[in-house]
């Protein structure tokens, strides 16, 4: 069999709130450019206002409710919110306090489909760090979200504190690596910028976003070689790949690192072009992804691996979308 099997679960490691009140909308018309540029080099002169306001039109889902509904066609169990912290480099609608409160609200709203990545940035000083803890305490988010190049290293020291906690509260780390929004340094994606972290806190789980799609052989050493290091494949559709991202992964899920690595889209990214369904259909039913890949690394890929670094029993979101 090739495939994943349908009974089992899938859990999504990486996905986004699609909300322009947690993404600023400056990074947003910053993304319609280069999608505008991009169809134009291929002699398609549609007007980057139009592309703006599709592009912008695909924010609006600010419960949650499209996505899970598109979780629910695509047979996805459960996924990990991402809630990366921009406050310091763009001007955003909402407070940081005020997003955790939105993410956490779209939780309640969604019992067992959604936990959260909540995001910090090293320059926000103790009042980070306490808003962090409620985000633990009183929201019970799942973990820590960076986001570099916003402007700092995974390894920079005003992260510890909030290591920290992390080792005292056994969850785990989550650093974006690889480009991001166009406005901000792309010097600060490198994988192996975390390994200093990695090294200082190794009772603190650290996963890669994106590791699996941008620095793979960096990415890949360092969970070969980092007991604590992990790696998810979230972007994968638009790997840079001459033979097409199904290849590209498969020729990943051989390298002996299959224990390490994360299924997970990086959705609604790819809305413009792709359906989700359609994306995990391929590890469903396709002949490539997985071919020549055990069952029982499929399982810790595609939902196993997250679950354990979150503390999850492993049951509780499909117990508690079938009640």
């Amino acid at each position: 069999m090739t495939g994943q099997p349908t009974d089992e679960p899938v859990v999504d490691a990486h996905v986004n709130l699609a909300t322009d009140l947690a993404v600023p909308r400056r990074f947003l018309e910053e993304q319609a450019a280069n999608v505008h540029h991009r169809l134009v080099s291929h002699g398609q002169p549609v007007k980057l206002g139009r592309v703006t306001d599709r592009l912008l039109a695909l924010y609006q889902d600010h419960d949650g409710d499209r996505l899970v509904a598109e979780m629910d066609a695509a047979g996805v169990d459960q996924a990990f919110l991402v809630a990366p912290d921009f406050s310091h480099v763009a001007d955003g609608i909402l407070s940081p306090p005020e997003l955790a409160e939105l993410h956490h609200k779209v939780s309640q709203r969604h019992p067992g489909r959604f936990r959260v990545f909540w995001g910090v940035d090293p320059r926000s000083g103790p009042d980070g760090i306490a808003l962090f803890e409620r985000c633990l305490d009183e929201y019970g988010f799942a973990g820590l979200k960076l986001y570099p190049p916003a402007g700092y290293s995974p390894s920079d020291r005003r992260l510890y504190p909030y290591y920290e906690v992390c080792a005292h509260r056994g969850v785990p780390v989550l650093s974006h690596t690889g480009p991001g929004w166009g406005p901000l340094d792309f010097t600060h994606g490198q994988p192996l910028m975390i390994d200093e972290a990695a090294r200082d806190f190794p009772g603190v789980n650290f996963i890669l976003g994106h590791g699996g799609v941008t620095h793979v052989e960096e990415s890949t050493y360092l969970c070969l070689h980092r007991p604590n290091v992990f790696l998810d494949i979230s972007q994968f559709p638009g790997v840079l790949s001459s033979d097409g991202w199904q290849a590209h992964l498969n020729r990943l899920f051989h390298l002996g690192v299959n224990h390490k690595i994360l299924f997970g889209t990086c959705w609604p990214s790819f809305r413009m072009s792709v359906s989700l369904d359609s994306l995990t259909r391929e590890f469903r039913e396709g002949t490539t992804v997985f071919a020549g890949v055990r069952r029982s690394h499929r399982r810790l890929i595609m939902a196993g691996t997250i679950r354990r670094l979150a503390g999850d029993d492993g049951g509780v979101a499909a117990a508690e979308r079938s009640a």
